[in-house]
């Protein structure tokens, strides 16, 4: 770990993070993270090639969280008794549900995207992580990948998600706050800006 001298941050390693996930008392271990896929699929690679469910391939873009269930039902339960896990990814384009996806047991599976450290699913994860950005930049973020014609559904999902967040206490009940756009010098590929 590096000591950055900058208020309450410092920079630390995918690799150590890993060590630190694959040394808790659990079968599969269930890591959720709301925040990038940038920085699920580096924990993924740290963590010896671990399967990444990404919650965007059960939400279908409909208000609220209707398709949480399902997650829960064909991933996050199956996993958590070690047995395989098999799902449907919702095709955004096409609105209809896509191709079968098999995630088999192994040492740690990432589930990624926002809500997927909520209350609800606490009692089956090993590890839930939360990645801090500002509204302007997750919102250019957004736009850049969906294209401006999107700016009224992401102004919508924002107020949604903040509401979630703030009635769920999700930041508040993970165990680590990562800085997603941190200003510090690391190596992205490797490293990553943690808070607190």
């Amino acid at each position: 770990m590096i000591d950055t001298g900058l208020d309450d941050r410092r920079v630390e390693s995918f690799r150590s993070l890993a060590e630190s996930i694959l040394a808790l008392p659990r079968g599969v271990r269930l890591v959720a993270g709301a925040g990038k896929s940038t920085f699920a699929a580096r924990l993924a690679a740290a963590l010896g090639g671990a399967a990444v469910v990404h919650t965007d391939d059960f939400a279908t873009g409909e208000p609220g969280v209707e398709w949480w269930p399902r997650l829960e039902r064909e991933v996050i339960v199956p996993l958590s008794a070690g047995e395989a896990a098999r799902y449907r990814r919702w095709d955004w384009e096409a609105r209809r549900p896509a191709e079968w996806h098999a995630v088999q047991p192994m040492p740690a599976v990432v589930i990624e995207g926002v809500s997927s450290a909520r209350r609800a699913a606490a009692g089956r994860l090993a590890y839930a992580i939360w990645v801090d950005a500002p509204a302007e930049l997750r919102l250019e973020r957004g736009l850049e990948r969906d294209g401006r014609d999107a700016r009224p559904y992401w102004d919508a999902w924002m107020a949604e998600e903040d509401a979630h967040f703030a009635q769920d206490s999700t930041r508040a009940r993970c165990d680590l706050v990562v800085d997603g756009n941190p200003g510090i010098d690391h190596d992205p590929e490797t490293e990553f800006v943690l808070i607190g």
